[in-house]
């Protein structure tokens, strides 16, 4: 995955693991730009949101000169790459992905991907989630190439302070994407889907996971501009207080 390189030193994570053909794609367009550094799950851990492992120790890896496997969360990774596994490197950028399917509107809560970024944020470091938007039939190579140049431009102008970029790519064909589009999070709606069965013991397990049944109307979403095959650049803030509530709130007699 990661060769020998020069330049700035760019940590890559995912939360697909680190054998996904999306993340050996991403490294490859990224060692144009500096020295690939790749901290990622040993196995898949979509949905694991910001979860950071304090219960167990972790178990490193090195599977090629600069890849590491980790038996972690994304979080988990982005930590011990900067503080752990490559502490006294200088990091410029985070890149996580290139995700196996969307991280859209909700997503972004329970998403591996964008909160591998969230981490890199907190550390003070640029980050970026890219993600591709479908379940089957991944192009990459359109994917890689946004992510390139998202990449490029960061590092060329920054990113102001306390931000991390969500980049969703439609999946198709690099000549049918449209351009970029500079969106706000939209808006998602699921069936809350909870299948119950039995295993062989009699015993009831579960499966939580609904499917996505429409997205709400929200001009200028980054849902609208995926559906319309442009990209999707997503400005996220990590700062969560709701201002404008605030305001109400100070009003109350308290």
């Amino acid at each position: 995955m990661a060769a020998e390189g020069d330049g700035p030193a760019i940590l890559v994570t995912n939360d697909d693991g680190v054998r996904s053909e999306g993340i050996d794609a991403l490294c490859e367009v990224l060692k144009e730009l500096g020295t690939v550094y790749v901290v990622a799950p040993d196995r898949e851990r979509s949905a694991a949101s910001h979860s950071l492992t304090l219960t167990h120790p972790l178990r490193v890896e090195k599977l090629a000169p600069r890849v590491y496997s980790v038996d972690g969360t994304p979080t988990d990774c982005v930590n011990l790459g900067v503080n752990g596994i490559l502490r006294g490197k200088k990091i410029e950028l985070i890149v996580s992905g290139i995700n196996k399917g969307a991280n859209l509107g909700d997503d972004i809560t329970y998403s591996g991907t964008v909160s591998a970024a969230i981490e890199g944020t907190l550390l003070g470091i640029p980050s970026i989630a890219v993600s591709l938007v479908t379940r089957n039939r991944f192009r990459f190579d359109a994917a890689a190439d946004v992510a390139l140049s998202v990449t490029r431009r960061v590092m060329e102008q920054g990113l102001p302070e306390d931000t991390l970029l969500n980049v969703n790519v439609p999946n198709v064909a690099k000549k049918e994407i449209r351009g970029i589009r500079l969106t706000r999070q939209g808006k998602r709606v699921y069936d809350d889907l909870i299948v119950e069965k039995r295993d062989p013991r009699g015993r009831k397990y579960y499966w939580i996971g609904g499917d996505h049944l429409r997205s709400e109307d929200v001009p200028g979403s980054d849902l609208e501009a995926v559906e319309q095959n442009f990209v999707s650049i997503t400005p996220i803030h990590l700062d969560l207080t709701n201002y404008a509530a605030l305001r109400t709130l100070r009003k109350w007699d308290w």
